[in-house]
């Protein structure tokens, strides 16, 4: 499909300048999801905590939209939601917090440009944070800090900041400074603005509103908010911020050397909206992204006429009464239109007709995208994440690694009768790439394989809401895994060896299944001719 005459390249360009793909990352209960609430709500795309507004009506959901993630309270799947604020277009993607689903995490923050770091107050950096912050770096992703729950009783900021610094060997250059912090919380000075944002608990049946009340610091509102003696260990705390601390540096800060940092309260939605227009203001729009065409190195800007764009998650089941799967795109260049005809580097074609843009589960179709948007395709089994897409075909992205799992079991369902159900469903859930599946040579028991034993949990919860299938797990013969690689003769004189330790991927790729770590050595010895990989990457 062509793109209509005019300026594509230049309507691209201005169109890309106003997206801002940011992801959020947090240790567990550090508040992540309450923020991704508020923010949606301080952004006008929900009119309440949990209430996505769609088309003009009122539907019940979050970013949380699994059941599991509902009764349990904690995310085990990356969400996009998508809403305009001031001008700029944001992409929200809210990652799982738990560590056995890092690698959901890990793929998710490949789509983004710039990253939220929710601290808890009380808690500082934790360890799923440091993680998360360590993947941030690899990838030079630039972030901004949200200290959290301030109105509960907090480290003091500067122990905090010295915490961060140390930790994460990253400069911090605040940009508000907090008055106490729990029951004597007061609010934070603007420390560019020069003003006092006020703190004020919202009334219990208060959903709806964003606390934003500023003052000037010579007003008498602001005077009578602290007593002296609270009022002069404030003045001092913001006084050392503002002359002993780094300056906010807007290069330093997209090169990932320096963090700017504000305080509030995710639950009662103070500091949010802040939040929002600092983004909007500081954090990137699409970066370049590096790619190959024709085995050319080359970097792909949003301003780049040719539609193309990257698969970093696979979803299954959003909407359950249909069986879909939707493909996540991240598009790096061009503007996309309804209908093109998008092409993989191995040839195949994706003709997409039915776009999605995304509010959690939430869809609705999408007319045009462009650089740094994320959008749902339909998927029948043919895309995988780490896939390419691009209108010519030879665009090819850095991949998105599958990693072996850590822990194997088999899998058998109840009855019987519905074993033929049990392998389509295992194939849909392991196309999403958080969980692996295997299918030995020999024999007729699946093998699934994750990183930790949450991720079992989560399966065979959705197996039994989504596909009506009561599962059971049980140990395996195999402690790992290893993708296969080599000449097509050695690789099949390795597998008629070894038929017993064969398996195929859900992409049918040979896989060696391993008693433990030590077969896995002597194996590689003995067999120097085949590459026994941990990682299997798709382009």
């Amino acid at each position: 499909m062509s793109i209509p005459s005019g300026d594509s390249e230049a309507l691209a360009r201005v169109h890309s300048a106003r997206r801002r793909t940011f992801a959020i990352i947090s240790h567990p209960d550090a508040g992540k999801t309450t923020l991704t609430e508020n923010i949606l709500l301080a952004g006008g795309a929900i009119r309440l905590a949990g209430e996505v507004k769609a088309r003009g009506e009122t539907r019940r959901t979050t970013s949380d939209w699994m059941k599991i993630e509902r009764e349990r309270g904690i995310s085990v799947t990356a969400s996009v939601m998508t809403f305009e604020f001031e001008g700029n277009v944001f992409n929200l993607l809210d990652t799982p917090g738990h560590e056995d689903f890092s690698e959901d995490t890990y793929r998710t923050l490949t789509a983004a440009d710039s990253a939220i770091m929710v601290l808890d107050a009380a808690k500082g950096i934790e360890p799923r944070t440091l993680k998360l912050f360590e993947v941030c770096r690899l990838r030079d992703i630039p972030i901004i800090t949200f200290v959290n729950k301030m109105d509960r009783e907090a480290l003091d900021p500067l122990e905090l900041i010295d915490e961060v610094q140390s930790k994460l060997q990253l400069d911090v250059a605040p940009l508000m400074w907090p008055a106490s912090s729990g029951q004597s919380f007061r609010g934070c000075v603007d420390l560019r603005a020069q003003d006092f944002l006020v703190f004020r608990k919202p009334a219990h049946d208060d959903s709806t509103s964003i606390q934003e009340t500023r003052v000037a610091l010579d007003d008498a509102e602001f005077a009578n908010l602290m007593s002296a003696s609270e009022r002069a260990e404030f003045e001092e705390g913001a006084g050392l911020a503002r002359d002993g601390l780094p300056a906010f540096d807007l290069g330093s800060y997209r090169e990932g050397h320096l963090t700017p940092m504000l305080f509030g309260s995710a639950l009662r939605r103070y500091g949010v909206r802040e939040l929002i227009r600092l983004i909007g203001e500081i954090a990137p729009p699409p970066r370049p992204q590096k790619a190959e065409a024709a085995g050319k190195p080359i970097v792909l800007s949003g301003a780049e006429k040719e539609v193309s764009g990257f698969v970093f998650k696979i979803q299954a089941n959003m909407d359950p009464n249909h069986r879909d799967r939707i493909a996540f795109v991240r598009l790096a260049s061009g503007r996309f239109a309804r209908g093109m005809r998008l092409r993989t580097p191995t040839g195949r074609q994706i003709n997409i007709h039915n776009p999605l843009m995304f509010m959690a589960q939430d869809r609705e179709i999408a007319e045009e995208a462009y650089a740094g948007d994320v959008i749902g395709v339909p998927n029948y089994g043919v895309l995988r994440v780490g896939d390419s897409l691009s209108e010519s075909g030879v665009i090819r992205f850095q991949g998105i690694p599958n990693f072996a799992p850590e822990i194997l079991r088999r899998v058998r369902v109840r009855d019987p009768l519905k074993a033929k159900h049990l392998r389509r469903a295992l194939e849909g859930l392991a196309e999403e790439g958080v969980t692996q599946l295997f299918k030995p040579a020999l024999g007729a028991d699946l093998i699934v394989g994750a990183v930790g034993p949450l991720q079992f949990e989560v399966m065979s919860d959705r197996m039994a809401n989504e596909y009506n299938l009561e599962v059971l797990f049980e140990p395996a013969p195999f402690a790992s895994a290893r993708w296969l690689s080599g000449e097509r003769a050695d690789l099949e004189a390795f597998a008629e060896k070894n038929r017993s330790a064969m398996a195929g991927d859900v992409d049918d790729a040979p896989v060696f299944l391993a008693k433990n770590s030590w077969e896995i050595s002597y194996t590689m010895e003995k067999n120097p001719k085949i590459r026994f990989s941990a990682v299997k990457e798709r382009h």
